[in-house]
This record gives C-alpha cells, structure tokens and sequence, in this order.
C-alpha cells in the first residue's frame, strides 16, 4: 500500500506532555501554547483533561485554558473526559470534542483508572451517548496496545476488543498508544493489522511512545499500513512514568521533519512547532528530548 499523502498531526502536548509535571504551569503558559501550535498549522491539539484535580492536579485549570485560547477556525481542541461529571464540566468550557480512554491492558486498566476494562467500558457509555446528543465528536484512547509495564506483551486480539467496543459506541477514531514505548514495526503491524479487521484503518490513529527509540520507525509501519493520524507532543514533552528516565512521547518536530522528507502533507510548519517547543521549555526550565530540535537550536547557534 501507498503512504498516505495526507497525515493528521494530533499534538498532546499541552495534555499529555504536561500532565505530569510536577510544578503547576501557569495557565496563561498553557494558553500560550496551545495558541502557538493551533498557529503553526496543527490541525488539532489536546487542550486538557476534565479529570479529578486530586489525580492530576496540573489538569485542574482545564476550563480556564479552554476559555482564555484563541480558537482557530478549522482546528480541533479536543479534552480528555472520564465520566459524566467530567463531561458537564467539558460542556459548560464551550468543549466540542470530548476523548474516553481504554486500557487493552487488564492490570493496567484498574492500576491507572482503578476498574476494569469491562467497567471502563461501561462507564465511557453514557459520556459518549451524551456528546452524541449533543454533536460533540467523541475520540477513543487505548492504552497498552502493544505492551504492559505489568503484563508484559498484550496480544494483539485484545486491543481489537476493545477497539471494537469503543467503536460500537461512536468514536470517530481510535487512537492506539504504546504507552510504554515497547513497540517495535513488526509489533506494531501486527496489532494495527488485528485492529483493521475490526475497526476501518481511516479511522485509526497511532500514538507512541520513544523510550526504545523506537517510535517513527513504528510510526512509519503504520503509515505503510494506511494511517494517517498520528499523536505526538511538541518538543517530546512527557515523559514515561512506567520507565525511569525514559523519554515519552514522539516529538512533533521529529514526526513533522521526517514527513517533510516522505514528501507527506501534513499543514505543519515545523518552524513555528520549534519556536513552540522553545518557548515551552524555557518555561519548564529544560531541554527538548527532540532530536530536530536540538539540531535547529545548534544550527542556529552557530
């Protein structure tokens, strides 16, 4: 199969990268960011998560980031959402795409959300039912697709289950995380490939993880496979808690760079994403783990 010509870039940086920072940044940093990528051409980008300040306290300023951006015509702001509680709080911060997330993973399911996965399941029911009652597009996440800092390997006919439950509730895609970064290209296919005979490849999205530098060659395995959305965070931010020291998510430059070169349109400027990436790291008081982005900050040095 052909790559695709097209590629979705999802940035979760402003979530998933800063999630887990242990400082609060501050909210009109956030805002800045998220204005900054919506600038530089990404089609989407994860603005927060209405999730329990108690567990992710760094989220809990999710409405007044939801509110202070500059919303661009044409680009998605989507928010990750737990339950329904979570959901009316999306709701009354003008949200209008909402994401549920799923584990394949049995362990790892009630370890970071503290049920099952059948009960995960049963609880993302009602939130997906009551975005679509209100035309809000709804986004899957499934955690562990490829490997579990508890299980070890997940098979790949799990992740299709629960692929195909989130389906059957009326995702408009999936997004397939290897969360702890295991993944390698033959993994990778086989997984996407177990998932495709569920779920349409169109509407499935790959979100990886580089802690065994792994991540654009298993990017590029599921572009050969007709993936055309992938995650990533601008300048590699999270890091991987399941992996001391480990690095997190692909970088944006690193996927934007390596697209440019494949001759695949993304709408991405990756300058602006560099600047993006500096101006956030300096606020954070760190480097980028971005490979190309240490490599523009050298040129520009010299």
């Amino acid at each position: 199969m052909p790559l695709p010509a097209k590629v979705r870039i999802v940035d979760v940086g402003p979530r998933d990268g800063l999630q887990n920072e242990p400082a609060t940044v501050p909210t009109a940093t956030k805002i800045e960011l998220v204005n900054r990528l919506a600038d530089a051409g990404l089609p989407a980008v994860e603005a927060g998560a209405f999730v329990s300040p108690k567990w992710v306290p760094q989220m809990a300023d999710s409405a007044a980031v939801l509110k202070g951006i500059r919303r661009k015509p044409g680009v998605s702001y989507p928010v990750l959402v737990p339950n329904l509680q979570g959901f009316e709080a999306a709701v009354a911060a003008g949200v209008e795409e909402i994401a549920i997330f799923g584990a394949a993973s049995e362990t790892f399911s009630r370890k970071n959300i503290n049920c099952s996965i059948a009960e995960s399941l049963a609880r993302f029911a009602p939130v997906a039912e009551a975005a679509r009652a209100q035309g809000m597009r709804v986004r899957g996440y499934i955690s562990c697709v490829v490997g579990c800092p508890y299980e070890g390997a997940i098979a790949p006919a799990a992740v299709a289950a629960v692929a195909k439950a989130l389906d059957a509730m009326g995702c408009y895609e999936l997004s397939l995380g290897d969360t702890i970064g295991v993944g390698t290209p033959g993994k990778v296919r086989a997984m996407i490939e177990a998932v495709a005979r569920t779920v349409p490849v169109a509407r499935l999205a790959v979100h990886l993880h580089d802690t065994y530098g792994q991540a654009l060659a298993n990017l590029y395995a599921a572009l050969e496979l007709g993936v055309a959305t992938a995650d990533s965070s601008v300048a590699g931010l999270g890091g991987c808690p399941y992996a001391k020291g480990a690095s997190g998510n692909v970088a944006t430059e690193d996927v934007v760079y390596m697209l440019d070169g494949l001759g695949i349109e993304t709408g991405v400027d990756l300058g602006q994403v560099f600047e993006a990436g500096r101006f956030i790291c300096a606020a954070l008081g760190r480097e980028p783990t971005s490979k190309v982005a240490r490599a523009l900050a050298a040129q520009r040095a010299t």
